[in-house]
């Protein structure tokens, strides 16, 4: 589970220096006594604030009041309870067991979700999405369509199913396909369903991309000719609601969602927007020794413009 592996990290490493902020204030407090001595609490504090990691998560904390301050009022509970939630249902009755296994608490998991909405508002708000860019975003853009599917082992039989459909009045196809997946379809998940698959768009990841392109090619109430072979088998796809893909302007808000989402992933745009974001927070460094924590983003060299990753791709 990558993103909560990830957080686990970041959460150990944050209370250790979540720690040590509150020893700093704290002076010479003894945190343990030992046969050699005793250590305290600023000796531990000055000790942790020299490793690696106690310095990335202290950056991650300045980053965190900055962008609560500039970006709170945009990111709502709800929202974050939605991510949270996509998550939960991803993982479903294992969630909790693997949140155990990460290290993670609901509340840790919570936090690091308004962290990366915060982070994706900053994006919108700093990054300049182009006319160019909706322009090639638009050409493999699918709208969200439904389809239902019939999974079988033998392309023989797939060819069977297609032969029942094309005697199949048009009114009657999707009664019929209904059937025709309770009788053949070997995937469990959906067979007792007439077969019908969540919604997706083509940005979607979890449905094999052979699959997504035959379907893309659907009207609304057509079927696939041809059986579909993928790595599960043979598929005969029924195009249940396809809105028709449209024109940018219709599209625009969804595109512009997705370029985004896309310069989440980039490690360049995201240095030039904290840079930004962290410039306007007027971050003041009050121990010596870490002045320069914030140096690379804080450099002359972070103040440029910052356009979609999508522009030079």
């Amino acid at each position: 589970m990558d993103v909560l592996s990830n957080m686990k990290k970041w959460l150990i490493a944050l209370a250790g220096v979540l720690l040590t902020v509150t020893l700093a204030g704290c002076g010479n407090q003894t945190v343990a006594t030992t046969s050699g001595g005793k250590v305290t609490e600023s000796a531990y504090y000055s000790s942790l604030k020299g490793t690696s990691s106690g310095k990335q998560v202290l950056q991650q904390m300045i980053l965190n009041k900055v962008l609560e301050k500039q970006y709170g009022d945009k990111v709502k509970k709800s929202q974050v309870n939605k991510q949270f939630n996509q998550y939960k249902a991803q993982y479903g009755s294992s969630f909790k067991s693997v949140l155990s296994q990460s290290g993670m608490t609901e509340a840790g998991l919570k936090t690091e979700v308004r962290s990366n909405l915060l982070l994706k508002q900053a994006v919108k708000d700093n990054v300049k999405v182009t006319d160019a860019q909706l322009q090639k975003q638009f050409k493999s853009y699918e709208p969200e369509v439904t389809v239902a599917h019939i999974l079988v082992s033998k392309k023989s039989t797939a060819n069977t199913v297609i032969d029942k459909l094309k005697d199949t009045k048009k009114s009657d196809l999707t009664s019929e396909f209904t059937t025709l997946a309770k009788k053949y379809s070997t995937d469990t998940a959906t067979k007792n369903k007439g077969g019908k698959l969540s919604a997706f768009d083509s940005t979607d990841t979890s449905l094999d991309s052979t699959f997504k392109k035959a379907a893309f090619k659907l009207n609304t109430n057509e079927y696939t000719a041809t059986p579909v072979k993928t790595q599960y088998g043979y598929h005969v796809i029924l195009m249940l609601k396809n809105p028709g893909k449209g024109t940018i302007k219709e599209h625009k808000a969804e595109l512009t969602k997705q370029i985004i989402d896309n310069d989440m992933n980039d490690s360049t745009i995201l240095h030039n927007v904290v840079a930004k974001v962290l410039k306007k927070g007027d971050v003041s460094i009050k121990d010596k020794d870490m002045k320069n924590i914030l140096a690379d983003y804080l450099s002359s060299s972070s103040s440029t413009s910052t356009t979609s990753s999508s522009s030079s791709k």
